[in-house]
């Protein structure tokens, strides 16, 4: 199969426009639509349906794209392995992270990046709606959790740790609890999926339940819980991350100090397993180790 016709086809699916997938790899309009129609006439399918009007992709071309994507990573890992690929790494590259973490600390970070590797395009899908990578077809991925899913490998960023906090006028008016004991009746800030969770200090563990605690506003979003709880809206968990500058600057009081949640979480960037880690994909995850190794979150 003819890799750089499969180069074609890609560019073509993410633009939607088959004279400007063509003119990216430099061919002229009529020469990319013959290699399309080649490589069409090649596999028995179509993969891109054409009107006069706009250009979309069939089932077969959706089904064969994360395969197309895969083959090309291979052939430019293989590149490099040899030292074929002497110019700086190049490409678009599909991110998908947590938009609260993106937003504080990968965003700040691009400029950067950019100046570093000017021809590398980043795709990013900023959610804290989980996306599946392979599905998805993504190279590298950002998530907060025990890695489990064996058709996946990663790096560990750092630990995710969460803890308890409030805001200033919040605790003036309503007092600072002392004791885990001591958060039953407090106003309670709830993730959707908030059941009980364990606080440990040390050795010692203790059973958080959300139901003893007024819980009036619930949400599913990182940024959206650091904000509630900045305005005043009452006891929040939140990751160490999200809330370090707000604890530092006074805007924000951790409660119970020497407590935090007892959960396994750390902060991973995944990829799948079958893929080879691609110039594209190694260079933007060592920057962001790099950028990233900061303590300034990892109190």
């Amino acid at each position: 199969m003819d890799i750089e016709a499969l180069r074609l086809f890609v560019a073509a699916a993410e633009r939607l426009n088959i004279s400007a997938a063509g003119r990216s790899l430099g061919l002229a309009p009529a020469i990319a639509s013959a290699r399309l129609a080649k490589l069409e006439k090649e596999l028995g399918a179509e993969l891109l349906h054409r009107t006069t009007r706009k250009v979309s992709l069939s089932q077969e071309g959706a089904d064969l794209l994360p395969y197309a994507r895969e083959i090309i990573a291979q052939s430019e890992a293989a590149r490099a392995a040899l030292g074929l690929n002497a110019e700086k790494p190049s490409g678009t590259l599909r991110f998908a992270a947590p938009s609260s973490f993106a937003q504080l600390h990968i965003i700040p970070q691009l400029p950067a990046f950019h100046a570093e590797y000017p021809d590398i395009t980043l795709d990013l899908r900023l959610s804290d709606t989980r996306f599946d990578l392979i599905e998805g077809s993504f190279d590298l991925a950002l998530r907060s959790a025990p890695l489990q899913d064996s058709s996946l490998r990663g790096r560990k960023l750092a630990d995710d740790v969460r803890v308890l906090c409030a805001s200033p006028e919040y605790l003036a008016g309503h007092g600072t609890p002392q004791t885990p004991e001591d958060l039953a009746g407090h106003h309670f800030l709830s993730w959707r999926n908030a059941n009980r969770r364990e606080l440990m200090a040390g050795p010692a563990r203790v059973t958080l339940d959300p139901r003893q605690m007024v819980c009036r506003t619930i949400l599913d979003d990182g940024t959206s819980q650091r904000i509630a709880t900045l305005a005043g809206g009452g006891i929040s968990i939140n990751s160490l991350w999200s809330v370090a500058h707000e604890l530092r600057a006074g805007r924000l009081v951790r409660i119970l100090p020497d407590w935090r949640l007892a959960d396994d979480s750390v902060l991973w960037l995944i990829y799948p397993r079958s893929n080879v880690l691609t110039p594209k994909v190694r260079c933007f995850m060592d920057f962001l180790l790099q950028a990233l190794k900061s303590d300034l979150w990892q109190q």
